[in-house]
């Protein structure tokens, strides 16, 4: 890609390419030198989406969409992410270009709107893969895992992207050049990739009838999400269909709660690139057992020995939204007064109880507590006698402790599960 080869691309050529609106016409080239690097051209545009969000958002929510420093570290990690780029042409290039000199098996015409729209389904299929095994192997995930660690959601995350996953992300778009010339892949490898940058905002909801066939930012929202139900979901770049196909569609219900599932609290830049490869290094070396030691690579992040393949989704960390984390710290706060009621004998303990027990039902039927409250079922279907024991303790919990005599069965429920919420909820 040539950026002197083109004159600038106009202002509603720009605003188009952001949304993958181009014609063929426009963007088709015999060569590749004359492709024009758009993503450099997306510069302008990119500052000026990201300064009407920030506008949006304080019209509708009274606030920024995001922290300064968090954007400054996405931004941060886009510079780096260029930064081998300014000493070679991009692998996934050179890759392409090495495989349709050598093993080429037709060559689709490069000027046909036929080649043009079948590149941009093959760029959007391939993609797809990419993106999935990047959740889901744990070498791939190491470069990938950059993209998701904001706690964020705002247009600046799109640029938060990794240095490592450039090396990987070729080997899917690889078949293309079998029979496309990689003047046209060039063109939609670039359009791929910008137009993911307006599907990371909160200040677009529904999108209606497009939410059927298009990535949209509700969509993508889930897939940037660490809610249980958003891990592994819409992998699609463009196209929402390849989700719909292939069984990872998930769409936006409760409230996404943004990031890692264990979060690296740091903005430092050479952490948020690398400190994954860091993980895989020190947990290869522990692991036993050399097809274990190939799994921690090539298995899920998730993975351990005689898990499944993607790991066990019950040990995936609940995310809390605040609202759920209020609502613990007052009942702990309950919990604790009405054992320290008990055990002065006040008058008024049967009642307090009373109410902690209304507030524990209510809160574990309104889904506030129950992923950290096994149900009966599973108490008397488990071998486990502790865990069984612990249950029965915790259903025995919401009987209120009306008399002295039972003063010590209810200090030895609750405050147990006092401690472990303050434990679940600092982390």
């Amino acid at each position: 890609m040539n950026p002197e080869a083109q004159q600038d691309v106009s202002v509603s050529q720009g605003i188009r390419m952001m949304f993958y609106m181009m014609k063929p016409n426009e963007t088709s080239f015999q060569t590749l030198e004359e492709v024009p690097d758009y993503v450099k051209q997306a510069t302008p545009f990119f500052i000026s989406l990201i300064l009407l969000e920030l506008v949006v958002s304080w019209i509708l929510k009274g606030k920024p969409p995001g922290r300064l420093d968090d954007a400054l570290t996405s931004i941060s990690a886009g510079i780096f992410s260029r930064l081998p780029s300014l000493f070679s042409r991009s692998i996934e290039l050179t890759t392409y270009i090495y495989i349709w000199e050598n093993y080429r098996l037709i060559s689709l015409p490069w000027h046909s709107p036929w080649t043009w729209y079948l590149t941009f389904l093959g760029v959007d299929f391939g993609y797809y893969w990419f993106h999935r095994m990047a959740h889901e192997v744990n070498i791939m995930w190491a470069g990938h895992q950059t993209h998701h660690s904001s706690e964020d959601y705002n247009l600046s995350t799109a640029l938060r992207q990794s240095v490592l996953q450039i090396y990987t992300s070729w080997i899917f778009y690889s078949p293309l050049a079998l029979f496309i010339p990689p003047s046209v892949y060039a063109v939609h490898l670039q359009f791929n990739l910008l137009y993911q940058f307006w599907i990371h905002t909160e200040v677009i909801n529904n999108l209606g009838p497009l939410e059927l066939i298009i990535n949209t930012p509700s969509h993508h929202r889930v897939h940037h999400g660490r809610n249980r139900y958003c891990i592994d979901k819409n992998y699609a770049g463009v196209l929402i269909i390849w989700d719909r196909i292939f069984g990872t569609f998930e769409a936006e219900n409760e409230k996404v709660v943004y990031g890692l599932t264990h979060p690296i609290n740091t903005f430092e830049p050479f952490k948020v690139q690398f400190h994954h490869l860091v993980y895989i290094w020190t947990t290869f070396w522990a692991t036993p057992g050399f097809f274990n030691k190939f799994s921690v690579i090539f298995k899920g992040p998730g993975w351990g020995p005689g898990k499944p393949r993607l790991g066990l989704s019950e040990e995936i960390p609940e995310a809390l939204s605040q609202v759920t984390l209020l609502l613990r710290v007052g009942f702990i706060i309950l919990t604790l007064t009405s054992i320290g009621f008990l055990l002065d004998q006040r008058p008024k303990a049967a009642i307090l109880e009373t109410v902690r027990c209304l507030g524990f039902l209510m809160l574990y039927r309104f889904g506030h507590l129950k992923p950290f409250i096994p149900s009966l079922s599973f108490a008397f279907e488990s071998s486990d006698l502790k865990l069984r024991a612990e249950t029965l303790l915790t259903i025995v919990g919401c009987i209120p402790s009306t008399k002295l005599n039972r003063k010590r069965l209810s200090w030895a429920v609750n405050l147990p599960y006092a401690l472990h919420q303050i434990e679940v909820g600092s982390n």
